[in-house]
């Protein structure tokens, strides 16, 4: 397995856990599959990323977008997207210049004080202009850190969980055929990523089976504070990656 997929048994038993785990939360919460699957897999074959987890990002996408299609709310797909397009462009820049540490601290400081501010504020309302400048921040933060979803679940932290699950999926697919096909065309997707996404895929598939369950327990007054949980996380995790 080791020469085919460059991780050894052990290692991959490890990682196929943690992107069961991923998913059931991704598919429960709307993100959050990432938080715990790149850390791990980062230390485990970090020339995996990000084009491993990209690939499987994908298929539980659509799983979770063909589970509750009621849910998307297209018309605050377009905006989400319309931004996350400069938005990418933006944080591949901010890259070039400053330091990978820096960002990762700043990122998540800056979520960190949005979870802080949505504990004492009113519902944000969603529109053209708070949907275009989610889209922008997500596409900031998730090319230069990798923690893109939280700006998209604080938007949508007061809807319901179908909606909030749905259009997160929508958004999350869209972006990540975008991400593979530019990491495609500068040869970042190589034969033996597509290998081990592919071994990876049951570990994906059985955590969207479980998040079913969690889903429905979460939904109603348990699902805010499980996105705002899971983005303080995320948000901590990128500071303490920067400082350490």
């Amino acid at each position: 397995m080791e020469s085919a997929l460059h991780i050894a048994p052990a290692g991959f038993a490890v990682v196929l856990v943690v992107v069961a785990v991923g998913a059931a939360v991704q598919g429960a919460v709307g993100f959050g599959a990432n938080l715990l699957a790149a850390p791990v897999l980062a230390v485990v074959e970090p020339q995996a990323l990000p084009a491993t987890l990209m690939l499987l990002i994908l298929p539980l996408a659509v799983a979770m977008g063909r589970r509750e299609p009621h849910g998307v709310d297209w018309w605050a797909v377009g905006w989400l997207m319309a931004g996350r397009l400069p938005g990418t462009l933006a944080g591949a820049l901010v890259v070039a210049v400053v330091a990978a540490d820096t960002l990762s601290v700043l990122a998540g400081l800056a979520v960190l004080a949005a979870v802080a501010t949505s504990l004492f504020t009113t519902t944000v309302p969603v529109t053209r202009a708070t949907t275009f400048v989610t889209g922008v921040a997500s596409g900031a933060m998730g090319t230069a850190t990798s923690i893109g979803g939280p700006p998209l679940a604080l938007l949508y932290q007061h809807r319901e969980g179908h909606v909030l699950r749905g259009t997160l999926a929508a958004v999350f697919g869209l972006g990540t055929v975008l991400s593979l096909v530019v990491l495609a065309a500068t040869g970042a997707v190589a034969g033996w990523h597509v290998g081990l996404a592919l071994a990876l895929l049951p570990g994906t598939a059985c955590g969207i089976v479980a998040s079913g369950p969690l889903a429905r327990t979460l939904d109603g007054a348990w699902l805010r504070p499980a996105v705002l949980a899971v983005a303080a996380v995320a948000a901590a995790a990128a500071v303490i990656r920067g400082l350490a």
